[in-house]
């Protein structure tokens, strides 16, 4: 079980906001990320030789690289060093991670979550730019290489940024993301506890009826009208190598916004309803559920709606903020276990029987509300919590 917890700290957020980008600057953006791109591309070819060659290719290694090109290249000169060097160093992040997450049996270029070549036409422009890279005058951001553009302020920096990062989205928008160093937020204790169960039928299941997310199901709800612009792209499709046409990329855009419309729906609730669970509890115990799986299964498109790890997300970083401690428990033989006795069934329940009936001591109970209070059990804290107790109270027995 992990425990996540930190009252008093100095954390980094990011706030997002509207760009109003000229053509001028559209086009800079545009060559900048061209060049981002290029190097980018070369960083893969170089690792993955490197690494058929039981060589090393780290940061400073691709620092080389980016000095040499540039010293050979006028194009790349062209361009600010901050975005590129920026670049080596987010490749360098990703390459380690997955280096270390997968076993060298697997082929580098096969291995999940490893950098691949970004494409002109499938990426979206991403610029990183440090403290010496930016500044902000008049309510206007001014970047490395002369590019300035005006920012749609729909509320206040708490602090100067640190870093900024801007981008476009499948809609064409430009936004920029600023990290800015900010204060956690305690809030009053309330001397309750809750333990939470994700789901399928309901998102989360918790001890509080009062607390329960349902199945939002927005993604269902937009289902026909993505289909209708899917329908229409299928029919417009180019052949290959031949532009899009017109209609095509109509199509196209709007079925970007439904996406967009469906994925803010689904965070919004979240966030709802994560500072609705910090808001009343000091301790919550939430099963460390990853969904994962599920994308193979029967209940990939209910599941991908009730968007889980989002919600997870959201809770974890909203119990951040605000000084709350929050219980990763492990989520093996947790519909398997009573809450009351502590005893584990001989069978996994399959998933039509929504109810759990205990043979030792006869308890009976909703499956997802077992489950949830299983959760307090296992973090340590008295399910009487839930109802109004404090934590640290006798807890149950431990499960089997």
């Amino acid at each position: 079980m992990t425990t996540i917890q930190e009252t008093g700290k100095t954390g980094c957020a990011r706030y997002a906001y509207r760009l109003r980008v000229s053509s001028t600057a559209t086009a800079r953006l545009e060559a900048e990320w061209s060049r981002c791109r290029w190097i980018w591309n070369e960083s893969v070819a170089r690792s993955r030789k490197a690494r058929a060659e039981d060589e090393k290719c780290g940061p400073a290694r691709l620092d080389r690289m980016l000095t040499e090109a540039r010293a050979a290249n006028a194009w790349l000169r062209g361009g600010s060093s901050v975005p590129q060097q920026q670049l080596i160093r987010d490749f360098a992040k990703s390459r380690a991670k997955a280096l270390k997450d997968f076993t060298a049996r697997v082929p580098i270029a096969r291995r999940a979550g490893m950098p691949r070549y970004k494409r002109k036409h499938g990426a979206e422009p991403s610029l990183n730019y440090t403290r010496r890279g930016f500044r902000l005058k008049d309510g206007r951001l001014h970047l490395a290489g002369g590019i300035t553009v005006t920012v749609v302020w729909s509320r206040e920096l708490p602090a100067a940024p640190s870093s900024v990062r801007v981008y476009r989205d499948s809609l064409g928008h430009w936004y920029a993301s600023f990290v800015v160093e900010t204060l956690n937020e305690p809030l009053p204790a309330t001397g309750t506890v809750i333990g939470i169960d994700w789901g399928v039928k309901e998102t989360a299941t918790t001890t509080s009826d009062a607390h329960d997310l349902p199945h939002p199901q927005h993604g269902r709800a937009a289902a026909a009208r993505l289909a209708r612009y899917q329908k229409q792209m299928a029919r417009r499709k180019p052949a290959r190598g031949k532009p899009a046409s017109k209609g095509y990329r109509r199509a196209s855009r709007a079925a970007a916004k439904v996406h967009k419309k469906t994925a803010r729906q689904r965070q919004d609730t979240a966030r709802k309803w994560a500072k609705t669970v910090v808001r009343d509890f000091d301790h919550i115990a939430v099963e460390d559920f990853k969904p994962k799986f599920l994308a193979k299964s029967t209940m990939a498109r209910k599941a991908a709606d009730a968007a889980i790890g989002a919600t997870k997300t959201a809770l974890t970083a909203m119990a951040r903020k605000h000084g709350r401690t929050v219980h990763l428990v492990h989520p093996a033989h947790t519909t398997m276990d009573c809450s009351q006795c502590g005893a584990r069934t001989k069978h996994a329940l399959p998933l039509s029987e929504r109810t759990y009936a205990c043979t030792a001591c006869g308890a009976v109970s909703p499956r997802d509300k077992n489950s949830a209070r299983v959760m307090l059990v296992r973090a340590g804290l008295n399910p009487a919590g839930a109802d109004g107790g404090r934590p640290g109270g006798a807890p149950l027995p431990q499960a089997a």
